[in-house]
């Protein structure tokens, strides 16, 4: 435990605080010794006791509302967390989603390639088939007319 000496109200004060908190601690007794002057100044010499019990209630009152504000805050947190996590979760059922319609499309592709191919090939076969019947056709005629 360290030892340190603090000044309040004018009068020396040694208090007792864990290794390492004493420059926290002057620091604290610095601000409490400013809002009690402050008030003493401000209300006049109503005794010390009872500018002290204002000084811890003023004190009191801005850890509260200092608390309050965290409360709201961490609640915001919270509802910004959750939006996030929402959002998260949208981002990733949209990619999800997309990954299967490029997938779908991709397939489509495919089967769209091999329908065209077939098409092609069926094309091929009823040229040449088609052709063949025109070569038959033309030899048909040339015997009849050689024939004649």
């Amino acid at each position: 435990m360290a030892n340190v000496n603090v000044k309040f109200n004018g009068k020396e004060f040694l208090l007792s605080c864990d290794d390492g908190q004493e420059e926290h601690l002057e620091e604290l007794s610095i601000n409490l010794n400013k809002k009690f002057e402050d008030l003493k100044s401000e209300l006049g010499n109503i005794g010390e006791n009872k500018l002290l019990l204002i000084t811890s209630i003023k004190v009191m009152d801005e850890y509260f509302e200092t608390k309050k504000k965290v409360n709201e805050k961490k609640k915001e947190l919270e509802k910004i967390k959750s939006k996030f996590l929402e959002l998260k979760n949208l981002v990733y059922e949209y990619k999800d989603n997309k990954e299967i319609e490029i997938k779908s499309l991709i397939n489509n592709h495919e089967d769209l390639k091999k329908e065209i191919d077939k098409t092609k090939n069926d094309y091929e076969k009823i040229l040449d088939e088609t052709a063949k019947q025109i070569d038959e056709f033309v030899d048909k005629v040339n015997l009849e007319n050689n024939i004649q």
